[in-house]
């Protein structure tokens, strides 16, 4: 399963390494790529996560999130 996550506040690399690595963190999530153009993060997951974890991880790193998307 994967999610694509629409974030804003990102400005620099440094900022999509850490909500990179935050994302990366989560029981659950095999791996995730964030797109600092296109304020995006593409997770893929090997077990459901729930919502509302990424959003406080991300939320925790200094970022807003504006979506979050099955696909």
């Amino acid at each position: 399963m994967r999610k694509l996550v629409k974030i804003k506040g990102m400005t620099c690399g440094h900022c999509s390494a850490r909500v990179e690595k935050m994302l990366k963190g989560l029981e659950g999530v095999a791996d995730a790529v964030v797109d600092l153009e296109g304020e995006n993060a593409i997770i893929n997951l090997s077990a459901p996560v729930d919502d509302a974890l990424i959003r406080e991880a991300i939320d925790d790193a200094g970022y807003d999130v504006i979506d979050i998307q099955q696909q």
